[in-house]
């Protein structure tokens, strides 16, 4: 989704993703005089396809043993370029190792792939724990509108690992600790009031190709668009709210009263189910704002404040240390 840009031309994804979450192609340099952190780009957490699928690493010059993932995603738009570190500085500031994750974007790739590119690059972080020196069970994850989306969707919706699996990668969970995201799209099929269709259509019909879901079909050796029943099968599997459980992590949603792309009924929806299940969930609403706002990245205090609650602060240091 776009935050701050309007249409959903190439361009503006773009620029909405240089704008809310840009990286140039070098294998890591070090801080600059004003960054109190070190920045390696293009790690590579798996590969499909014939290519590969990179994340960029933060590392603060005072960890705090906890992670962070951002989800780098606009309208399940993703690129590198999109990455942007104003966004993450409140979390670098506190201590935090921040992955910078890019997923395999639309209109090539639908969300259900996507989300298998999440799931994968959680369980690379939490088999390289020990390289980045995090603790594997403290990680958390952030991003806006579809980056909230699939924040969600590994929040709710998180797998164990395969223990049998060759990949030592594989074996590990792909599951968080902690949500705090803005704006997210939680389920396709209520989308804004009950029954409302939004699998590209309705509010999101400029987003069709997320939602253009297909199956291999072995006769005809090609990709066909699946039925309309499996279709609305996929959009339950892809709302986080269908994933709700009293085992979910803690989740904040901060998300604007006036947003006509993703209603606020979403989060209202969500938060009310976790609340159910006795999940700690709480959901800030910014008066007035709509699908985004200028300011934006202040708000990044309050998830640091959230990653602080839920995730652990780090060990007193003893004076003199």
């Amino acid at each position: 989704m776009h935050a701050l840009v309007r249409r959903p031309t190439l361009g503006n994804r773009l620029l909405y993703a240089a704008l809310v979450a840009g990286a140039s192609f070098v294998a890591a340099r070090p801080a600059a005089a004003d960054e109190d952190f070190k920045r390696t780009e293009d790690v590579i957490y798996g590969r499909k396809f014939g290519t590969a699928l990179t994340m960029d690493v933060f590392e603060p010059a005072k960890p705090n043993g906890a992670a962070v993932i951002f989800a780098v995603s606009g309208g399940w738009f993703s690129a590198h370029e999109a990455i942007n570190v104003n966004f993450v500085k409140e979390l670098l500031k506190r201590g935090y190792t921040v992955f910078a994750v890019v997923h395999g974007s639309q209109p090539k790739f639908t969300i259900p792939e996507v989300l298998e590119d999440m799931h994968r690059s959680v369980r690379y972080i939490r088999a390289h724990a020990s390289d980045y020196k995090i603790d594997p069970q403290r990680i958390g994850i952030t991003g806006g509108s579809a980056g909230g989306h699939l924040s969600l969707m590994q929040g709710m919706a998180g797998e164990a690992g395969d223990p049998d699996a060759k990949d030592p990668v594989a074996q590990q969970s792909s599951r968080v600790q902690a949500v705090a995201c803005f704006f997210p799209p939680t389920d396709f099929l209520n989308y804004g009031q009950p029954g409302e269709n939004a699998l590209g259509r309705g509010v999101l019909k400029n987003f069709r190709a997320p939602f253009d879901f297909q199956e291999f079909d072995k006769e005809t050796n090609h990709l066909a668009p699946v039925s309309e029943e499996k279709t609305l099968e996929i959009g339950r599997k892809i709302s986080p709210v269908n994933h709700v459980t009293s085992d979910d992590p803690p989740t904040l949603i901060i998300h604007g009263d006036a947003d006509k792309l993703v209603p606020i009924q979403q989060a209202e929806l969500i938060i009310e189910k976790l609340k159910s299940v006795n999940v700690p969930a709480q959901l800030t609403v910014k008066k007035g704002a709509a699908h985004g706002w200028p300011d934006l990245p202040a708000d990044m205090t309050q998830v640091a404040d959230w990653f602080d609650k839920y995730l652990g602060s780090p060990a007193p240091t003893a004076a003199g240390n």
